[in-house]
């Protein structure tokens, strides 16, 4: 029989004795409270208030009826009228305008309010929760970090993972197509796609990959909590559904808004959401947000406008069956009682779509003061491709209105229609409802509260130093009593808000709100007056009758601006065109060897914007059967494209889906110097010419130019990436890698054309300068 040998009997003196008597040391690990539940915050975008089931919709929505069937409803709850603000505040518990989003994340005017960052000192729900050891997932829209920092030479301090998250994958922007995403980000870096697989749709992939992250997270640890930030895309437009989703909506909006706004309206009313004596709106009237009667359209109107809410419905469809798919796979790892599933919408439904709606987002998108007599808003295309991959579509305001039920106006405004959104919670184990409660609750609540009521829930406190540094206190409070109790009061008794100089100003039940028209002075004359008690569709402006109670909000509204950084308020100065002067340098001329990863989109569109500009391709060699696509930079909803076909130089135009087509000749072998020439001429448009080795070969005159937010996608040397600038180029090659021996692509900015937005501003503000 061998007996054990003491491994360190060999050893003498002060080592020899530290290895045989100490006890082995491993470093203390946060772990979470034992029984924490996980935390499922999703989030939608432009969602209006009767849009889901629980809130009087239509729409086939059985996974969101389930969760609000077994938890409660915030029908009086409020948040932002644009996305980042509102993103910004649920995340931070704090006021969008101290965090640093005045505005959506495409802006950069220098102001502390639109810094378009989250500080150092304000910890986000993600971080929070994982310094309390939650495992910490996002997918899908950030929204959060500043376009122009979004590339990959960026810091990344404003990325996902450096505001808490383990794991990302999504898109950064606010928007994208979810046939053809522009460029999706996984974790710290683009991904370098050339093509997506056949049937791809963006909500079921992000959908994939919180379920995966889920899984991989319960295959290593059994115990460990996690916080699941699914934030969609959908249903910002452009507008895109699935196919089989569509069908199912066929026909189901022929009645038309009108129809459709009374049915949602009985249903709201039917299940509690409003006090008795609560009226329905006449249809919005005023001038630029005005919707006029379903029945005095033309049939052909009708059946047009029917097939864009048809996407839209079939769209929200879609996100509830990938929830389904979710709290699927949370119950078959027997946690979906213990998780809080949280859903709702950073802002109300919009009306972006103009009166008639659109088939071509990007065009209709576009705020130029000088836009053209012929500039199209909504390119002509055949029906059956709207919600399809070739369509980039927007639903008529009305039914945005509709979307809205019951509220007035839309998405960027701050009355009800714009701030009053869909709210659902359910969290069985930890917040069982009364046999007698029927799960609506009342009282008034803010996006600020959602990051202190899900701490509490959790069981996790918010500290006042993080990494030895003080933290900004709240301005949310927690609503935990308000879920657990319908009779509790209200947590958050007042409320200002801010979006482009529309305001309001909320105190126990009174309503402080303007309609401001850009431009305009801000006076007190704007103020209408509401008391949502009795009113909470915001009907009867009550400023006449009681003065004494606008002038005490208008103060408060004021105090609190001051102390929130809401000022300057956005005007028609053009103050939000202004750039960092840093940017400059994104103008230089650029080179672009082959073989380079797409550019992204912001950074792409700073070498052409309002400008002229010349592109040159350098063929090291082309072969007598050489072909395929030299630069490309857009997508169909706008961009433009180089290619060789059939031993043919050509060059395609997508003018907001309008294509334009110009030869320039045959291309024969050896190495060539090819150059694209644009020429910004007058009207916001291009002249292009084609030149072969300084021989011009092609013209193509008189385009309008790609600007707002086109060309979408960014710049791609030897192949057109993913969505492609010619549907036809695409069905016959697919993303057409140019076969030759592709030197470099180098962009030469010319200097801005005189209509230039950011051109503008600082003449402006220069001039207002030398009157101080």
């Amino acid at each position: 029989m061998s007996s054990r040998r003491d491994p360190y009997a060999d050893f003498t003196g002060t080592i020899g004795r530290t290895f045989r008597e100490s006890a082995p040391a491993w470093p203390a690990r946060t772990r979470a409270r034992e029984g924490a539940p996980n935390i499922v915050v999703v989030l939608i975008d432009d969602m209006g208030y009767s849009d889901i089931g629980p809130f009087g919709s239509e729409i086939p929505t059985p996974t969101l009826d389930r969760l609000a069937a077994d938890g409660v409803r915030l029908a009086n709850y409020h948040t932002m009228p644009l996305c980042s603000p509102a993103r910004a505040a649920l995340l931070t518990g704090l006021n969008p305008h101290r965090v640093g989003y005045s505005f959506v994340a495409n802006a950069d005017p220098g102001f502390p309010g639109y810094g378009m960052e989250v500080a150092g000192d304000i910890p986000t729900l993600a971080e929070l929760l994982h310094d309390n050891g939650y495992a910490t997932y996002a997918v899908g829209k950030w929204h959060l970090t500043r376009d122009s920092a979004s590339n990959a030479a960026d810091d990344r301090s404003n990325w996902p993972l450096q505001k808490g998250f383990d794991q990302y994958y999504g898109v950064l922007e606010g928007l994208t197509s979810l046939f053809h995403p522009h460029q999706l980000v996984r974790d710290n870096s683009p991904l370098d796609i050339d093509e997506l697989p056949d049937g791809y749709y963006y909500t079921d992939d992000i959908t994939d990959q919180a379920i995966a992250m889920v899984k991989s997270l319960r295959a290593h640890d059994a115990d460990k909590p996690f916080f699941l930030y699914l934030a969609h895309n959908a249903v910002h437009g452009p507008l895109q559904a699935k196919p089989e989703d569509l069908a199912r909506h066929r026909g189901r909006y022929d009645g038309g808004w009108d129809e459709l706004r009374a049915a949602r309206f009985a249903r709201q009313l039917a299940s509690g959401h409003f006090p008795e004596g609560t009226r329905l709106p006449d249809r919005n009237s005023e001038a630029g947000h005005d919707v006029g009667p379903w029945d005095e359209l033309t049939d052909a109107q009708q059946k047009l406008y029917a097939r864009y809410m048809e996407v839209y419905a079939a769209m929200v469809d879609n996100v509830d069956q990938n929830l389904g798919r979710l709290t699927d796979t949370l119950a078959a790892l027997g946690e979906l009682d213990n998780t809080i599933i949280l859903f709702t919408s950073d802002n109300g439904g919009t009306g972006e779509g103009g009166p008639e709606g659109t088939r071509s987002y990007f065009s209709r998108f576009v705020h130029h003061p000088d836009l053209p007599e012929d500039w199209n808003p909504d390119v002509e295309r055949e029906i059956d491709l709207i919600g399809g991959p070739q369509s980039l579509v927007h639903y008529p305001r009305g039914w945005g209105m509709a979307s809205n039920t019951p509220f007035r106006f839309y998405k960027g405004q701050t009355y009800a229609g714009g701030v009053r959104v869909p709210f659902v919670l359910s969290w069985p184990a930890g917040l069982p409802r009364a046999a007698d409660d029927g799960g609506v609750r009342g009282q008034y609540q803010y996006v600020t509260d959602v990051l202190p009521t899900l701490l509490e829930l959790a069981g996790v406190e918010r500290p006042g130093n993080r990494a030895g540094n003080p933290v900004q206190e709240l301005d949310g409070t927690s609503f935990a009593a308000v879920l657990r109790d319908p009779g509790a009061d209200s947590t958050h008794p007042e409320q200002y808000c801010e979006m482009t100089g529309n305001r309001s100003y909320y105190r126990a039940g009174w309503k402080l709100v303007t309609l401001h028209r850009p431009g305009t002075p801000y006076d007190d004359g704007e103020w209408a007056l509401y008391d949502l008690r009795t009113d909470p569709t915001e009907i009867v402006d009550l400023s006449d009758e009681h003065p004494e109670i606008v002038k005490e909000l208008s103060e408060a509204w004021e105090n609190a601006a001051w102390r929130n950084g809401v000022f300057p308020l956005a005007d028609g100065s053009g103050a939000l065109a202004l750039r960092d002067p840093g940017e400059t340098r994104l103008r230089r001329p650029l080179t672009l060897l082959a073989g380079t990863p797409e550019l992204e989109r912001y950074r792409s569109s700073r070498l052409i914007s309002f400008r002229s500009f010349d592109i040159v391709v350098d063929l090291a060699d082309h072969g007598a059967a050489d072909q395929g696509v030299l630069v490309s930079h857009g997508d169909q909803g706008g961009g433009y494209s180089l290619y060789v076909e059939d031993g043919r130089l050509r060059f395609t135009y997508n003018e907001y889906g309008e294509l334009h087509e110009a030869d320039g000749g045959l291309l024969g072998p050896g190495p060539h110097t090819l150059t694209v020439e644009a020429s910004a001429v007058a009207d916001l448009k291009w002249d292009f010419r084609l030149l072969v080795d300084g021989t011009e070969t092609g013209r193509l005159p008189a385009v309008h130019q790609l600007i707002g937010m086109a060309p979408f996608q960014g710049i791609s040397v030897g192949i057109d990436r993913k969505s492609p600038v010619s549907w036809p180029v695409f069905e016959r090659h697919r993303s057409f890698r140019y076969t030759g021996a592709l030197r470099s692509v180098t962009y030469v900015p010319g200097e801005p054309a005189p209509y230039d937005p950011e051109t503008v501003a600082q003449a402006l503000r220069e001039a207002a300068a030398a009157f101080e």
